[in-house]
């Protein structure tokens, strides 16, 4: 089957999704439609609940959503058609895997029976396969064990042996990465049976706990554009709440990788409170929401759609979300996305051809770091370094830092990073207590370094290949591009400083004891070499055996974090940086034909005030600022909470 339909162009559309559920009026729905016009948004997703369509008699009703469908055309609307195929009435997500066969079955004729349908409305825009694919564990469904049974009996034997011990094979693992690429795929080609040249769009969740699950690279094969749902309530519990500015921009990251050279937009945030449901209550501040929405803008999404616009009326969700008030009255949520869509669209030459500007940074992450993690947990005493969520939270870190330094930078499962350029002079990866590196990329980092790049490797990485077996004792396989061995790690009950070049990193959880072999000591513990640098062909290694950006964050400073980062990375003269590292500040920066945009968000407490190393003597203009932020030459003066939006000539 040709994916054809992944090579059309995506506009930047903003939207939010309509709910809609039996005992709503006509009137109400077109009330609604005209909502988002009045917004300037073009686009919604809805739910097509096969409970909704499908009677007892097995004949199917589409009124209820005939009406949605006719209520967007009238007002120049899009839908995005989100396929839900029958479930219970407390399901909040939706359909993950089919059941059984027959639910397999009856899935295909739900399929056929909506696409159909409602691919004749001029008001149609694409299709979303799955809601939120995702669980979070191993499917147990009838469906998904015999399909395990088939394709673990089809597997080849594993390459690496792990010198013969006795290892893990995270078989289950590597099945559900399978599985969910399966399911989607199988979905897209039934969608496209019925419309062919659809639009194919899916939206990942959770994705700091599920991204494991997610192959984006074999997605890219047949989707048209990547999504995600980033939900405060839902998703951030690694964050607190000033820093959800900052999660939803490493969620926008981990998704821009994995779009790789596919569109991509946010197809969830939230927008409005939340009582019953989600994993705490929370109601989004108008700041909040303009934060979010530019952020993703700034990450080069294609637009956002909001979950959602109606409050539903019914089931575990009722009078949640929703952006409008039980009068169908603006929020001033809705009414900060308004202004923030008014902006981008007085300036959509620029937006709609912008990328961002790459510092050359790449903060990677190992999804097989993230199985051994999760199978090695034993219980006992919650650790931040060994308990699940030590791995991603230790790349958040680096990538927190970074983003107080005001530096753009990739967050990608390392699978999708290049490495096949002839030359990584100016490139650098961090690898943060990446625990396991599978054994099919020791050779790709060491091609890295010899061309160029520089590394960073801190915490526990590389203890462990893909199987959790233990490298330290066995014919180290970084040796030479590390240049050193590891003696042994030492866990530590409280943060201590390990010094490198004068600078007091916070070293946690762990302090490893090295024996450099071509490797320089830079950090000592005592008289033991604590931390090493090793040049490799042209480029450049740190190791530090110790977790110092988790250090950094459980401290709430990384002041100290960003000086090494600096000088490790020479990073002083990157373009449009803060000239000083400013926390609680986050930037996004764009650039397109000659022009430059950058998006400076201040979730301190404080009025900041500070210069921007911008090259040249380019002209500042405020093209957004939501109070009374100025930019008089390079310097930035911004309030707090404040989003301050500036092109540069």
């Amino acid at each position: 089957m040709q994916y054809s339909s992944k090579q059309q162009a995506t506009p930047i559309m903003m939207g939010a999704e309509i709910f809609i559920e039996p005992g709503q009026m006509p009137e109400e729905i077109d009330t609604w439609f005209l909502r988002l016009k009045e917004a300037g948004m073009t686009v919604t997703r809805i739910r097509l609940f096969e409970t909704y369509m499908h009677r007892a008699d097995g004949s199917w009703d589409f009124v209820l959503f005939d009406i949605a469908y006719r209520a967007a055309e009238k007002y120049g609307i899009k839908i995005y058609g989100n396929l839900f195929p029958a479930t219970a009435f407390t399901d909040l997500g939706g359909l993950k895997f089919p059941r059984d066969d027959e639910h397999f079955k009856a899935i295909s004729l739900y399929v056929e029976k909506v696409v159909s349908h409602f691919v004749k409305f001029p008001s149609h825009y694409g299709w979303v396969p799955v809601n939120e694919p995702g669980v979070g564990h191993f499917p147990q469904e009838q469906f998904a064990t015999t399909k395990y049974a088939e394709w673990k009996a089809a597997q080849p034997v594993a390459g690496h042996d792990s010198h013969g011990y006795d290892r893990f094979d995270f078989a289950d693992e590597r099945f559900h990465l399978h599985y969910n690429t399966w399911f989607l795929k199988w979905l897209t080609d039934e969608i496209l049976k019925y419309d062919p040249h659809g639009i194919i769009h899916v939206n990942n969740h959770a994705i700091f706990k599920n991204v494991a699950e997610y192959d984006f690279p074999e997605w890219r094969e047949f989707l048209t554009s990547l999504g995600g749902s980033a939900h405060a309530s839902w998703h951030f519990e690694y964050f607190n709440r000033k820093q959800y500015a900052l999660a939803v921009a490493a969620n926008c990251e981990i998704i821009r990788s994995g779009a790789g050279g596919i569109p991509w937009f946010m197809t969830e945030l939230q927008g409005g409170n939340n009582t019953y449901s989600g994993f705490l209550a929370l109601c989004p501040t108008a700041e909040e929401i303009t934060q979010w929405l530019w952020i993703a803008m700034g990450t080069e999404s294609k637009g956002a759609i909001f979950w959602c616009l109606n409050p539903r009326s019914s089931g575990i969700e009722a009078g949640e979300w929703a952006m409008l008030n039980y009068h169908d009255q603006p929020s001033d949520r809705l009414v900060a996305a308004t202004e923030v869509t008014k902006s981008i669209h007085q300036h959509i030459g620029f937006f709609e051809g912008a990328k961002e500007l790459e510092s050359g940074v790449n903060i990677l992450y190992t999804r097989e770091s993230l199985w051994v993690e999760k199978k090695l947990q034993t219980g006992g005493k919650p650790y931040e370094g060994r308990s699940e969520g030590g791995v991603m939270k230790s790349a958040v870190a680096y990538f927190e830092a970074l983003s107080e330094a005001g530096i753009q930078v990739n967050f990608k499962e390392i699978g999708e990073f290049d490495f096949t350029r002839d030359s990584y002079l100016g490139i650098a990866i961090i690898l943060a207590h990446q625990i396991s590196i599978p054994s099919k990329y020791w050779e790709p980092l060491q091609n890295f370094v010899l061309k160029g790049g520089k590394l960073i490797a801190d915490g526990l990485t590389g203890y462990y290949d893909e199987h959790a077996v233990c490298l330290m004792r066995m014919g180290f396989p970084m040796r030479d591009l590390w240049g050193a061995d590891a003696l042994e790690y030492r866990a530590i009950d409280a943060i201590e400083p390990l010094t490198i070049d004068g600078i007091d990193l916070p070293s946690f959880q762990w302090k490893g004891i090295l024996a450099p072999t071509t490797g320089e000591g830079v950090a000592y513990s005592g008289s033991d070499v604590a931390a090493v640098k090793n040049h490799y062909g042209d480029g450049v290694v740190y190791w530090i055996p110790s977790m110092v950006g988790l250090g950094s964050r459980l401290t709430d400073d990384y002041s100290a974090l960003n000086q090494f980062l600096s000088m490790a990375l020479g990073l002083s003269d990157t373009p449009f940086i803060f000239d000083a590292p400013q926390k609680g500040v986050l930037m996004k920066v764009l650039y397109n034909a000659g022009q430059t945009v950058t998006i400076i968000i201040n979730k301190s407490a404080d009025n900041r005030v500070f210069k921007l190393n911008t090259p040249g003597d380019g002209l500042p203009e405020v093209i957004y600022a939501n109070k009374a932020g100025t930019v008089p030459g390079s310097e930035i003066n911004i309030g707090p909470e404040e989003t301050l939006v500036i092109k540069w000539a």
